[in-house]
């Protein structure tokens, strides 16, 4: 079923945001925005990391208050700066980062805090039988008694939908949705959003991913420095047309030519690493990183990249197997042995372990490398150079920030991911340890990424790629490994495996026929 041909022309409006302006002293995040939901629509809400899509949400959801501009659902005019206000309007909104309590049921997570102090009681029975109804009707099967941590990724998107539908929304906000799925699960998930849309679900479909939001969408509104700046038919656009709208140019993708790997910089032989709660940890993985080649890394998230970005990374010690740096054996690694044996990292969440919210760029950009020359000297550091080392970070990786002396916590993802880029390249690293290097980011910032680790490969540097984004891996790496389960796949050149069969290795089946076919 078409956008076209599940919306009708008569359609009610459901949501409308008439003239939303705010602004964040000399910034305006949001410039006159004005914008409609009809029932039964999905519209597509793209822009440029800072284009200001997250600040009209927090709007939409009274988390932030507009200097000008009202919020109308089904017809109503939700009073400013009042997010249960939005929920009882029947708004819900499903996170890129799931908000769920691992030791808690289904039910408890679906029914949390829907009660009220003054009846803290809850009839069990009816909740779950809502819980079941809501499952069936809307196809999100899942058991409410199985403890939410024993679940699967694509399972727990089902359980974040139905904490929405059991609140009764009737507009859902979706936030990278499928950040994290395999492309199986993104397919039953399109499939539940279809059958959802069906009943007069209307929903907000927020993601980097163009060719998901032509696959899904009905509509698409383009955002560009806090202005809505174009909106159309999906139908009547094509990806390029809409990456060309959301930067303002065109958009071209930096061009892949074949890698000519050297030697192995790194290795791991058989190498077993604890389990971490419900985390996996290796399981006797050997792998090689090659001189000017991409690695890239595929799988389902938490399935061991965490322990694998943690042992090259010196923060975790190998309980079995050997892991060396060129010949050399390094029974214990640190991550002070790391940095200075020329690793580099991207690491995976940029706010809680890439940088330090409340310290400027310049104290960012030096965060691994203070202690060394030329940024200090017997223990005395040198701000100049520090600054002007950050000043040409800014410079040559676009960063768009007012200086080196801005907080860090006041750029968007973007240009936050853009500084921890320039710190690690600079540096001129022979590993590169990138792990979610694009998570969350525009097209234009995608480009820049894959370019500059590109060039690092050219010139001679090892880099794996650890993605949860099928496309990336694709079309960035030189081989490929599935990892589930803390298991590591065999390696797979570019271009001999499809979507579909490295999904299959997602999933750990590959892994099973591998062992049967060996039997």
């Amino acid at each position: 079923m078409t956008g076209r041909d599940r919306l009708q022309d008569d359609a009610p409006v459901v949501l409308r945001l008439n003239d939303i302006t705010k602004t964040f002293g000399a910034l305006t995040a949001n410039d006159a925005v004005s914008l409609s939901l009809c029932r039964g629509e999905v519209i597509a809400l793209l822009g440029e990391n800072g284009a200001g899509k997250t600040t009209l949400m927090n709007i939409l959801f009274g988390q932030y208050t507009a200097d000008s501009g009202s919020v109308e659902v089904f017809g109503a005019e939700l009073p400013p700066g009042n997010p249960r206000a939005a929920l009882d309007a029947g708004v819900g909104m499903v996170h890129q980062h799931f908000t769920l309590a691992d030791n808690m049921t289904v039910l408890e997570n679906v029914t949390l805090g829907t009660r009220s102090l003054w009846r803290p009681g809850l009839d069990r029975a009816a909740a779950r039988a809502k819980i079941l109804k809501l499952a069936q009707d809307f196809r999100l099967s899942v058991d409410p008694d199985a403890r939410v941590g024993a679940l699967t990724v694509g399972e727990r998107q089902r359980v974040e939908i139905l904490k929405a539908l059991y609140r009764d929304a009737r507009i859902l906000i979706l936030d990278e949705p499928t950040a994290v799925l395999t492309p199986q699960e993104t397919d039953d998930l399109f499939e539940t959003l279809s059958e959802a849309v069906a009943k007069g679900l209307s929903i907000v479909f927020i993601s980097h991913k163009l060719h998901e939001v032509m696959a899904i969408s009905d509509r698409v509104l383009i955002l560009r420095h806090g202005k809505l700046v174009a909106e159309a038919r999906t139908e009547d656009m094509d990806k390029h047309r809409l990456a060309a709208l959301m930067v303002g140019s065109d958009v071209a993708a930096p061009e892949v030519a074949p890698s000519e790997p050297g030697a192995a910089l790194m290795s791991l032989q058989g190498v077993v690493t604890p389990d971490q709660g419900n985390a996996p940890g290796l399981k006797a993985v050997t792998l090689a990183l090659r001189a000017g080649q991409i690695t890239g890394l595929a799988g389902v998230s938490g399935n061991g990249q965490a322990a694998l970005a943690d042992l090259i990374g010196g923060l975790i010690q190998p309980a079995a197997g050997t892991l060396a740096l060129a010949d050399e054996n390094h029974p214990h690694w640190t991550p002070r042995e790391a940095v200075q044996s020329g690793i580099a990292r991207i690491p995976e969440d940029r706010h809680k372990t890439g940088t330090i919210a409340d310290f400027d760029l310049t104290e960012n950009a030096i965060l691994e490398s203070y202690r060394d020359a030329p940024f200090s000297r017997r223990g005395w550091m040198n701000w100049g150079r520090a600054e002007a080392f950050t000043r040409g970070v800014i410079d040559t990786y676009d960063v768009r920030c007012p200086g080196p002396g801005t907080r860090i916590r006041l750029l968007s993802g973007g240009n936050m991911q853009k500084l921890i880029l320039g710190r690690v390249l600079e540096a001129e690293p022979r590993i590169i340890l990138a792990n979610q290097p694009v998570r969350g980011l525009d097209i234009g910032a995608v480009n820049y990424v894959h370019s500059r680790l590109l060039e690092a490969r050219d010139n001679g540097a090892a880099v794996l790629l650890i993605s949860e984004d099928l496309d990336e891996i694709m079309t960035l790496s030189d081989v490929i490994h599935v990892i589930s389960e803390g298991r590591l796949s065999p390696e797979f050149p570019r271009g001999t495996m499809t979507p579909a069969e490295l999904g299959v290795w997602m999933a750990g089946h590959g892994f099973d026929d591998e062992v049967a076919h060996a039997s």
